[in-house]
Formats: structure tokens, C-alpha cells, sequence
């Protein structure tokens, strides 16, 4: 290992052990920071991002009001671990093992986090929501390691995946609040597909926890989080990531929400989803920490919504691109994307940059004035500057972007050039593969400047781009490190 690298090390073994103990000057003036990841929202669910959407999304709308729109940004991918995994350590996610999650942490002890470069600044972290990105389990009686509090959070509550994956019980620190002791049967709604609607799976369940309150708890949680920031540490920049499982199955919308939107039990809980969000600006706004605080929105990969629910309620989704959750193609992966920060972002502003939730933890690190190591988060790129007004459009961040479908299916950006290495959508979306004949494309290329719905593929009329994009896939595969 490199000589470099060991002030990370060194600076890292302190984080977790809790020995910084002075403030570093630049985190006195440094802003604090609201991420808000909600799950399975689609690019088109947003008024801001779709004027025909079926959904009143007046919090979401008001962040990109008050601060700048991203049009191009992607997921590290189209589902919640694999996302997740990118946008907590600055790698794609084919560079490490994020499918161990189900009973196994899937950061390795050695990588830096988002939380951990932005706890060596001086910031106070807390996590609450959804992991997804494993614990060592032992039994939920014991310990949980790995997760958020091992991982750059001084503190956590929140469930280890999913509201349909079992067992079912929330986590305060490394420990399970109480264990899934009880068990609870599977449940669907007629009129949707398997995994839509009040879908959940069987399992095991932690006593009197009940589906439909996690997300209002976990804005509570959110919430008190502010308020004691406020209260006791307000000497320090804090670091709140909030992830809801929401609008993910089961969709659980309370009575007062239910039938007010046009699109359906998915768009009422959206609706749900968007006054949760809204309740923890507020508490922002009371607070006194919303004039320095950076709020960012996202999303961490595409709805469940198929074109038989565009029909049923003339609201789409995906917003005008093509697929689904899972999928390589757009809707799979490109997110509504909002920062809002008083004072340097200009409000009502939109970015055309093409970004990815990689490119998270270089950015913040600007922001915070925290240097990013040599050997941390290979695949981040710093956007700060596009936030600040200082980077022209037609000057990219990044020149290239991989995202891999749930189904393993590789894809590679360049500009407005996007190859998918197969034929069909590598993941919920049908066709999923599709036969390479003789004489036909063996992949997708399509030019998304002039066909952003991915309608015609363009393989085998432009061999030369093709060409290049699977050298520039090799090479970063072949890579350790892309960032410049």
C-alpha cells in the first residue's frame, strides 16, 4: 500500500474511535447537511420534474424552487443495495460485493464512507431509515456490526432493509430495538401486480411494530435528530442522512391521503411521502438550521410502474423514459436529483450534467473543504462547482458513467451516447433478454440528445462508437482509480 494512504488510516482509526476531539477550523464555517434518499420514486413522479404528474408534490417542488434541478443524474443503480452501496463510498458497486447484504456488511471495515470523510471534518452524523447495506448477524439478540454506527455514524435508527423484506424490526445503534419474535403472514392487493400495492412478504416481526407507522416514525426520529443538534451540538456542522423506505412496497397510505391523488394507492402514498418530507423542512425552518443547511433529494432507483398503470391512470412515472425499476434502461437509473443551500445556489436553477450517486461523496467533501485520500471513493467526481454557477454546461464533470441492471446487464454513458452490453431491459421490464441473432445487434446504442425514450437502437449503424464504449467500459474495469 501506498505511502500516501496512511494519513486516511490514521485519520480513520481516530473517527471510529472517537478521538477527535477539536473542532477542525473549516467545519466552523461548514454547512450542514440533509440528505433525503426516498425509495422507488420515479424520475416523472415529481410536479417539478413532470407538469402532467397525477401526484401534488408541493415539498419536493418547493426544494427545487429554492434550489437547482439535476436532469441527468443516476443511481449507482437501478436497485437498493447495489444504489446505496455507490452513494455511501464513491465505488461503483461492480467493485465490491453488495449482494452479501443479507447477512453480512457489505462496506468493508477499511473503506471510507460518506460519513466517516465528513465525521474527520468535525461533523456530527446520524443515519435514520433504511441500511439495506448489511449487518454481521448473530443473531438479533446480539450485537449488529457492521452497519451505520460502524460505518460513519455517531448514531442510527432505522430497519435493515426493506418494508416487504422480513424479518421486520427496527435498529437503534448495533442493536435491535426488539427482536422479530412474532411472525407475520404475507399479504397483496387485488388490481396490481405481485409486487405492488399493500405487497409485503412473510416473515418474522418485532411485537406491535406495524408497517404502516414506519415512515411516520422515521420522520420523528428525523426530527429529534434536528431538534438535539439544535440543542447540544450546535457547535458543530451536522450530517443527517435520512433514508425513508418509502414510496417502496407496501404502499400504505393513511385515510386522510387515500384517493387524493390520480394515481392510485402508489400516488397517495407518494403524496404521504412528499408532507413526511415536507414536516422534516419545517423542522429545519423552526430549528434555525435551515439558512445553513444544504438539503439534497433523490431517489435510490426507479418505480414499480408499468405501462398498463400509465393507461389505467394517465400518470407516468417514469416521466418519459423508458423501463422500470431494475432496468438499464433510463427510468431504471436516473433519478430527480435537488440541492438546495441558501446563499450559493441559485434558486430555480437547472443542470443538464450528467452525475451519478458516486459523485456524492467527492462533492461533499468540497463542500465541507475536507480532501478526499488518494485511494478513497475511485469513481467521485466533484459537481460542486456546478452547484456554485462556476462550471459551463457544455463543460462535463465526468466523461463517462457505468451502471450495471439488476439483472448483471452493463451499461456505459458517454455524452449523450449510452451502450447497453445485451438486448432488452436486463431487468424488471419485458423483454428481459432478448436472443442476439445472426445478423442482428448483439447490444443496445442509443443516442439519447435526440431519443431520450431509448426507441431506436442504433448498434449496428455506429460500430465505431460502439467500439469506443466498450474500451472505455474495459478500462475502467481494468482501473483502480477513475477520479481526476
Amino acid at each position: 500500500m501506498k505511502a500516501v494512504l496512511c494519513p486516511f488510516r490514521i485519520g480513520l482509526a481516530l473517527v471510529m474511535t472517537g478521538a477527535l476531539t477539536s473542532l477542525p477550523e473549516t467545519a466552523r464555517s461548514a454547512p450542514n447537511i440533509l440528505f433525503v434518499l426516498v425509495d422507488d420514486m420515479g424520475y416523472g413522479d415529481a410536479g417539478c420534474y413532470n407538469p402532467h404528474s397525477k401526484i401534488p408534490t408541493p415539498h419536493i417542488d418547493r426544494l427545487a424552487a429554492e434550489g437547482m434541478r439535476f436532469t441527468d443524474a443516476h443511481a449507482a443503480g437501478p436497485l437498493c443495495h447495489v444504489s446505496r452501496y455507490g452513494l455511501m463510498t464513491g465505488r461503483y458497486p461492480f467493485r465490491g460485493n453488495s449482494e452479501t447484504w443479507r447477512r453480512q456488511a457489505t462496506i468493508e471495515s477499511d473503506q471510507l464512507t460518506v460519513g466517516q470523510l465528513l465525521q474527520s471534518g468535525g461533523y456530527r452524523t446520524a443515519m435514520v431509515g433504511k441500511w439495506h447495506l448489511g449487518f454481521h448477524e448473530n443473531g438479533y439478540d446480539q450485537p449488529l456490526t457492521g452497519g451505520p454506527v460502524d460505518r460513519g455514524f455517531h448514531s442510527y435508527f432505522g430497519i435493515r432493509a426493506s418494508t416487504d423484506i422480513p424479518p421486520y424490526f427496527y435498529i437503534k445503534g448495533n442493536r435491535a430495538v426488539a427482536p422479530p419474535t412474532d411472525r407475520i403472514s404475507a399479504n397483496d392487493s387485488e388490481g396490481w401486480s405481485p409486487i405492488q400495492g399493500a405487497f409485503w412478504r412473510a416473515g418474522g416481526i418485532a411485537p406491535g411494530l406495524d408497517l404502516k407507522y414506519v415512515l411516520p416514525r422515521f420522520t420523528n426520529e428525523a426530527i429529534d435528530v434536528i431538534w438535539n443538534h439544535q440543542q447540544h451540538h450546535s457547535d458543530a456542522p451536522l450530517f443527517l442522512y435520512l433514508a425513508y423506505p418509502a414510496p417502496h412496497t407496501p404502499w400504505l397510505p393513511f385515510s386522510r391521503y387515500q384517493g387524493k391523488s390520480r394515481a392510485g394507492m402508489y400516488g397517495d402514498f407518494m403524496m404521504m411521502v412528499d408532507d413526511h418530507i415536507g414536516r422534516v423542512l419545517s423542522a429545519l425552518d423552526d430549528s434555525g438550521l435551515a439558512k445553513d443547511t444544504m438539503v439534497v433529494f433523490s431517489s435510490d432507483n426507479g418505480p414499480v410502474w408499468y405501462d398498463r398503470d400509465v393507461d389505467r391512470f394517465d400518470h407516468d412515472s417514469s416521466g418519459g423514459l423508458r423501463g422500470m425499476k431494475a432496468d438499464a434502461w433510463e427510468c431504471g437509473h436516473r433519478m430527480p436529483f435537488i440541492v438546495r443551500w441558501p446563499g450559493k445556489v441559485n434558486p430555480g436553477s437547472v443542470s443538464h450534467q450528467m452525475i451519478g450517486f458516486t459523485d456524492v461523496m467527492a462533492t461533499l467533501g468540497a463542500v465541507a473543504e475536507i480532501p478526499l485520500p488518494a485511494d478513497a471513493a475511485p469513481d467521485s467526481f466533484d459537481f460542486s462547482s456546478v452547484l456554485l454557477g462556476k462550471r459551463e454546461e457544455g463543460n462535463p464533470i465526468r466523461d463517462s458513467l457505468v451502471v450495471y441492471s439488476g439483472g448483471g446487464v452493463a451499461t456505459i454513458r458517454q455524452g449523450a451516447w449510452k451502450l447497453i452490453q445485451g438486448l432488452g431491459s436486463g431487468g424488471f421490464s419485458q423483454p428481459r433478454r432478448v436472443q442476439a441473432t445472426p445478423d442482428g445487434p448483439k447490444g443496445q446504442l442509443y443516442d439519447l440528445a435526440d431519443d431520450p425514450g431509448e426507441t431506436k437502437n442504433l448498434y449496428l449503424e455506429k460500430p465505431e462508437i460502439v467500439r469506443r464504449l466498450n474500451s472505455e467500459l474495459e478500462r475502467i474495469h481494468g482501473a483502480s482509480k477513475t477520479r481526476s
